[in-house]
């Protein structure tokens, strides 16, 4: 039995409901909601850039890859969370399961500063 709907191309800052399993060892599990990360003009392939989102915890304050997601009208969750920017993963659109919302320019930009915090991107000095 399938989980997919794919009514829509899931779009950078959108919020969906996305199946991850199966899944290996400590990778994040189960249906749970993502933000698409990747951009909309990037790619031809089926695939998007996703981060998972999963409950806030007090102590993911203290971590540079916990970006926190408060509950609001437009972003669809049900509950304080937060987007995990450690667990990235590239999935194939069969994944999504439908959209809950979006996510703010502001909270996008938050998670990009996470993104390249775990990665410990640094701007060439020709870029600064």
């Amino acid at each position: 039995m399938s989980l997919t709907t794919n009514i829509s191309t899931p779009k950078r800052g959108e919020v969906w409901l996305v199946n991850f399993d199966p899944t290996v060892g400590a990778e994040i599990r189960k249906v749970r909601p993502a933000v698409v990360i990747s951009s909309d003009t990037i790619g031809r392939l089926p695939i998007k850039l996703i981060a998972p989102i999963t409950d806030w915890k007090l102590y993911f304050v203290n971590n540079i890859w916990h970006v926190k997601i408060e509950l609001d009208s437009s972003n669809g969750l049900a509950k304080t969370s937060a987007v995990d920017a450690l667990q990235l993963r590239g999935i194939d659109k069969q994944r999504f399961i439908r959209k809950l919302g979006k996510l703010s320019v502001t909270t996008m930009e938050e998670i990009t500063i996470a993104i390249a915090a775990v990665i410990e991107y640094v701007e060439a000095p020709e870029q600064r």
